[in-house]
């Protein structure tokens, strides 16, 4: 690949001649940062373009000056691969103002949005029209469409609905070389080759910029059903979660774990976020499906099984929609209470459902053995077998305490991982924090293969340089 150059005055020039006013600026401090508050990276200017043209116009420029560009959506990624951290300092291209639905089909069962719709605007857009995208993560109020595919992003619905992956039918994306991708699509069969766009979703703005997309809407559940749920161990929640599948089918949209660390962290830094129990239990669940009338009867029948098999210690039903918003307001305050604590180190991983109890005892045991002082809060999405495994300091340390061993904490939770068939990244992609544990985890023909596809479609290696692969 050739070394990539910083732009200069007359690059910037052109750009704004292209992109017209405000489409280009200084770096803000948020396109400069991560969530987590770890990594500060660099650009030379954000670019703004107002349409899928003045994308293509900003790619080609840049393509011909051999200048790097990271794409920007909502800036909610947590592996970094929003921010560059190399010189010589990118272009951050921005798709804020790719915002909005473009189309909602009732009869197709398809909603086109541009790659900055937010996710929050999206789901009204299709409830609006008697349909629902089932899409929902902590983060919906700000990720915007482009990032969500960019990533493959997951959430609580997976189980049911799958990943964005799967809930995708076409994108219009500009390529490397500063062509466009006309693939908008509401077929649900198109056998004419390659996935492009299967390709392009997951990898994180290296080898196309989606710039739009069409996305499957479904049928609203005529009756929903929530449980918080008490349990004594993980495998007690997967047997349940088998039960249910017995008794309603695939209704069961989303089975959330939570230890008790979790709520503890709540009860500490969010007190205003009442917990469903008075006795917190070693484990919770939290569950959801949704069907057609008498959805909850079967729901209440399939528990007390559960209560009688002792898999179940105590569970609440919500009776109305404000007793299921407070069931969630519990789940999506924890990564909130978890960002107060301060951890020193956070995962998502994923193993097979199978596995999730021994992964669980055999870390916590790992971990025991580096500081017994170090506290784990274990929470995510069960059913699909994506846990979010994050390690606190012992009560009255700080994070910045562990530095010396943070890197051998990681190493244990991902290498455990790896060791029984999982991931070391479920749904929040690899970026940049992950490269090296993905060159260690890897497959080698894969890793081979995905370096073959991304010089194939960007040669000179202008898209997200240094993420998902290093730079050559």
């Amino acid at each position: 690949m050739t070394d990539l150059r910083e732009p200069d005055p007359d690059l910037l020039s052109r750009l704004e001649a292209a992109l017209g006013p405000g489409g280009v600026a200084e770096p803000e401090p948020r396109f400069l940062e991560e969530p987590r508050g770890r990594l500060t990276g660099v650009a030379a200017a954000v670019l703004r373009p107002r349409d899928t043209a003045g994308v293509a116009a900003a790619v080609r420029l840049c393509a011909e000056a051999r200048v790097g560009i990271v794409p920007y959506a909502g800036g909610t990624g947590l592996v970094g691969g929003q921010v560059s951290l190399g010189m010589p300092r990118p272009v951050v291209i921005s798709v804020e103002r790719l915002s909005g639905v473009l189309e909602v089909d009732p009869v197709d069962n398809v909603l086109t949005a541009g790659a900055g719709a937010i996710l929050l605007d999206v789901q009204a857009a299709a409830e609006a029209a008697g349909r629902l995208f089932p899409l929902s993560l902590a983060s919906e109020g700000s990720a915007r469409i482009g990032g969500l595919l960019a990533t493959n992003a997951g959430g609580i619905g997976v189980l049911r609905y799958g990943n964005a992956r799967d809930l995708c039918l076409g994108v219009e994306a500009v390529l490397a070389d500063g062509s466009v991708l006309n693939g908008l699509s509401h077929l649900r069969k198109d056998n004419t080759g390659y996935d492009i766009k299967g390709l392009l979703i997951g990898s994180e703005g290296t080898l196309g910029l989606i710039t739009a997309a069409s996305l499957r809407l479904f049928a609203r559940p005529v009756e929903t059903a929530t449980s918080w749920v008490a349990v004594a161990r993980p495998t007690d929640a997967l047997e349940l979660l088998g039960r249910l599948r017995d008794a309603i089918g695939e209704t069961v949209s989303a089975f959330e774990i939570m230890h008790a660390q979790g709520l503890a962290f709540l009860a500490e830094t969010m007190p205003e976020v009442p917990l469903p129990l008075a006795d917190t239990p070693e484990w919770s669940v939290l569950i959801e499906a949704g069907a057609g009338p008498g959805l909850g009867e079967r729901v209440e029948v399939a528990l007390a099984g559960a209560f009688e098999r002792n898999l179940v210690s105590d569970a609440l039903v919500a009776q109305n929609e404000a007793q299921r918003t407070a069931f969630w307001r519990v789940r999506e305050s924890i990564p909130e209470a978890n960002r107060r604590i301060g951890a020193v180190a956070s995962h998502d991983i994923s193993v097979p459902p199978g596995k999730i109890g021994e992964f669980v005892e055999r870390g916590r045991i790992a971990l025991a053995a580096i500081d017994p002082g170090l506290r784990v809060n274990c929470f995510g999405h069960l059913g699909d077998g994506n846990l979010h495994y994050n390690v606190f300091p012992a009560p009255g340390r700080a994070r910045r305490d562990y530095d010396a061993v943070r890197d051998r904490v990681i190493g244990v939770v991902h290498g455990l991982a790896h060791t029984l068939d999982g991931s070391i990244s479920a749904e929040h992609g690899i970026g940049r924090v992950k490269i090296a544990d993905l060159a260690r985890y890897g497959d080698p023909a894969k890793l081979a293969a995905m370096r073959s596809i991304k010089k194939a479609l960007d040669p000179f290696g202008i898209l997200n340089p240094g993420a998902v692969l290093p730079s050559d």
